[in-house]
């Protein structure tokens, strides 16, 4: 009988948890759903009950980096899965956690402000956790230090991005035939931009992808964090900030009552978010321009994005 795609996923995360646990694998499934990148498997022994995230070699610097932060952030008192191993067995990326009782943030029956309080308490101790450099690649773990690729027009620094942000914004700029900004717009943007430059920022660790997906909610209520997948270090308070109001105009989601809660466990107030828009205006301007370079079919949403971040903003000022 020919084995179906699903079972050879199960099959191989029972390999890479037998192999690692030395022992016989008793149950095994795979999870499907809730947005994962990475292929998840559940493997269950005698004594052991885990969970194998696979992916293919290429990832494997991202599951470090993952066994980096959650690490880091549980010495901070940030609970998260226990991570037993990392490694790369015929070309597939492997890590290896402890299984955690609990349910997942979204069917949780806990009140999902109560989950994102939490959320905005966890931020503010993560943006404390020592790092260095600037970017998405862990490069020295033992530094905690960050590095960002650099890319035609940017040298990967922070400064570098938002310089390649405004020489981007040219008369022939394809953000004005998508209708995202006017011809006298793009020389205000312009202006707004520069002084970003000028601003002086704190760079911190940032975990870059908050939402309830990413949390299992225990029999006692305890918020356990998921997935550091997109973890980077970036402009704080402001990185994991602007992602959430990002995702507000994409999908709604979190709510703005949400929001505020995230922001009242941070202890920052809503007033506070207007200095955060010429950011998010920074990033979803990039976002769209990465699109327009690398992935066509995204360029519609992200352009109407852009639009409504334009729209948030007053720029008869600059």
């Amino acid at each position: 009988m020919k084995e179906t795609m699903e079972d050879s996923v199960v099959t191989q995360a029972e390999r890479i948890a037998g192999d690692f646990l030395l022992e016989q694998v008793k149950t095994s499934y795979q999870i499907i759903g809730k947005g994962f990148v990475n292929q998840v498997c559940v493997v269950e022994t005698v004594s052991h009950k885990v969970v194998v995230r696979m992916n293919d070699s290429g990832t494997y610097p991202s599951y470090v980096k993952e066994k980096w932060c959650i690490e880091q952030a549980a010495a901070f008192g940030i609970p998260g899965p226990e991570v037993l191993s990392i490694g790369i067995v015929d070309e597939t990326a492997y890590m290896i956690q402890s299984f955690i009782d609990g349910d997942n943030g979204l069917d949780s029956t806990v009140l999902k402000s109560d989950v994102w309080r939490q959320l905005g308490k966890y931020a503010k101790l993560i943006h404390s956790i020592q790092v260095k450099g600037y970017g998405e690649n862990l490069i020295d773990p033992v530094n905690g230090e960050f590095h960002s690729p650099s890319h035609a027009g940017s040298d990967g620094s922070w400064l570098g991005y938002v310089q390649y942000n405004i020489n981007s914004l040219t008369e022939y700029d394809r953000l004005i035939e998508l209708g995202v900004i006017t011809q006298m717009k793009s020389q205000r943007v312009r202006k707004l931009f520069e002084n970003l430059k000028k601003e002086t920022f704190r760079f911190g660790l940032i975990h870059g992808d908050f939402s309830l997906k990413n949390t299992i909610v225990n029999h006692t209520g305890q918020v356990i964090l998921l997935d550091w997948g997109n973890a980077e270090v970036k402009t704080v308070p402001h990185g994991d900030i602007i992602n959430l109001m990002q995702c507000q105009i994409l999908d709604g989601d979190p709510t703005i009552e949400e929001l505020k809660a995230f922001l009242d466990g941070y202890g920052i107030s809503v007033e506070d978010l207007a200095d955060m828009r010429h950011l998010l205006l920074l990033r979803a301007f990039d976002n769209l321009r990465w699109a327009i370079d690398r992935s066509p079919d995204q360029i519609e949403s992200y352009a109407a994005i852009a639009k409504q971040v334009v729209g948030m903003i007053d720029l008869t000022n600059y």
